[in-house]
């Protein structure tokens, strides 16, 4: 579950400084990634860690427009469009890892993957039952707007990049 948190961090902290929650909560756009998309994704990590780790902290609604330029020229400087574009990438590699298990590289459809996750949780007797509860419920919502993936391409180009996205987001 760490794992899969992680992902979603990484992927998505600039949208969240960015966006009002509600919009977060809305489910990705999903897009036919390639593999210069891949590429670039994993090649600007360094320079959006350093970018977002300025965020991290902040109590402010309104972002900061020299951080919001940085992410802007970040992304640029790998070949996205603009940070919205990188982004979306960045979302849809995040959906696709979140899938994956990590020790076997066998992915699963979201739904599937969610409802996994459940029954897990609901076994865990190490689990305080508060604690347990709230998670049900936060993965219950995911559950509901989790969709399928559109471009099964995505996952097996994904996956020829999986160690080294991994390796990035750590």
């Amino acid at each position: 579950m760490q794992y899969v948190q992680r992902i979603i961090f990484a992927a998505l902290t600039a949208t969240v400084f960015f966006a009002p929650c509600a919009a977060v909560a809305q489910t990705v756009k999903q897009i036919k990634l390639t593999e210069p998309q891949i590429q670039g994704f994993i090649a600007s990590q360094k320079d959006m860690e350093a970018i977002t780790e300025k965020m991290r902290g902040s109590t402010s609604d309104k972002p900061d427009p020299r951080i919001q330029e940085d992410l802007e020229a970040a992304a640029k400087k790998h070949g996205f469009a603009n940070f919205s574009a990188y982004d979306e990438v960045a979302a849809n590699i995040a959906m696709i890892m979140a899938g994956f298990d990590p020790q076997t590289k066998v992915f699963t459809e979201p739904q599937m993957a969610i409802r996994r996750e459940i029954a897990e949780i609901k076994a865990d007797k190490s689990i305080p039952e508060e604690e347990k509860k709230k998670m049900l419920e936060e993965l219950s919502e995911a559950e509901k707007s989790a969709a399928a993936i559109l471009y099964p391409n995505n996952i097996e180009l994904v996956k020829t990049y999986f160690d080294r996205i991994e390796a990035v987001l750590k």
